[in-house]
């Protein structure tokens, strides 16, 4: 073969989202720290290369993202990794986690010890610990205790063309969110609705990120809002959500981090306390289990440690590579199938 590159890859995906693991062929990622990596990969020519060769056409698709797998830099961690998706790398992601782990353990990259094994995934928002239900060689179940989770700003108000002023909370739960409660653009969380509801959700983020910056207090790498999440309570107490994402589609998990940034506003609502959990409901009804397990700070502000519970699947091993005569080695996206900002690419 007279591939130029070439990097191996096994799919996974966390109730519905898919998380591709880079498990062989990842170049060497400069940086003293994972966060410093990530801000090579979204600064670097070189790094944006790599992303774009991962997640566009013709090697990649508009659904999932690719999570790749680094050696870790802090001593208590068992594997680090950054997630890659069409328009930057993300410091974190609960269903990637979820996918990473049940990839380390059913790969052997991690030995797996039954009935439970703990890995400890260190990202550029801090150290993840994975806990993982095993049986038969099978990762059964995951339980991630995320990284400190905190409120930005409560109830900010957004003039919008399309809805008029809607409420909106500003939160991190390993990214910044943006939260709105669905009912404000005349919507439900439905299958029938995700173009419309990813479509609002672009417009919403485009507009926040022009008007509203948000910088991590302690890590200056991860920055302004990555995702617009709607967010509904159903009669039962389940929280259902839909997660949008550039350049357009929808989160198919009920997303870790965005749930983790929900429980903040709860918690600092009144509406959640230590030993509390709830159910979290997908846009295709898969689901995860949210738990608050402690209080904690962040730079002096209020933040808790969020616990996600979820299901990992592996469904494939797979290759990519370069032809060194291929005209299209930096990827390419549509509009018709990739959403309208696709354009921007």
């Amino acid at each position: 073969m007279r591939w130029k590159r070439t990097i191996q890859l096994l799919d996974v995906h966390a109730e519905g989202e898919i998380g591709k693991v880079a498990i062989g062929g990842v170049p060497k990622i400069p940086g003293e720290t994972v966060a410093a990596q990530l801000h090579w990969l979204n600064t670097d020519p070189k790094g944006q290369e790599l992303r774009r060769f991962l997640c566009l056409e013709p090697r990649g698709a508009p659904i999932g993202s690719v999570n790749l797998l680094l050696p870790a830099k802090h001593p208590d961690a068992d594997a680090a990794f950054i997630i890659l998706q069409p328009d930057q790398a993300h410091a974190s992601s609960g269903s990637n986690s979820i996918c990473v782990t049940t990839a380390l353990l059913e790969s052997g990259i991690v030995e797996m010890q039954e009935p439970e094994t703990v890995v400890t995934l260190e990202t550029a928002a801090g150290l993840v610990k994975a806990t993982a239900t095993c049986r038969d060689g099978r990762c059964e179940k995951v339980k991630l205790t995320m990284v400190p989770s905190f409120v930005h700003e409560l109830d900010v108000e957004l003039d919008t063309p399309q809805w008029g002023k809607i409420k909106l909370d500003l939160c991190y739960g390993g990214i910044f969110y943006a939260l709105v409660d669905v009912d404000q653009i005349g919507s439900k969380i439905e299958k029938a609705n995700a173009a419309t509801l990813v479509q609002a959700g672009m417009v919403i983020k485009d507009l926040i990120n022009r008007s509203i910056p948000v910088v991590h207090p302690e890590i200056p790498a991860i920055s302004g809002v990555a995702y617009v999440m709607f967010r509904d309570l159903e009669a039962d107490g389940t929280v259902r959500t839909c997660t949008t994402m550039w350049p357009g589609r929808a989160d198919r998990s009920p997303c870790g981090t965005g749930n983790s940034a929900n429980l903040a506003t709860m918690h600092a609502r009144g509406k959640a306390k230590v030993g509390d959990s709830f159910k979290s409901r997908s846009i295709i009804d898969s689901e995860f289990e949210v738990g608050l397990i402690a209080e904690t700070e962040v730079a002096g502000r209020p933040a808790i440690i969020p616990t996600i519970t979820g299901r990992g699947f592996t469904f494939g091993l797979s290759q990519v590579a370069l032809d060194p005569f291929d005209p299209h080695p930096l990827g390419f996206a549509l509009t018709d199938v990739w959403g309208p900002q696709a354009g921007d690419i």
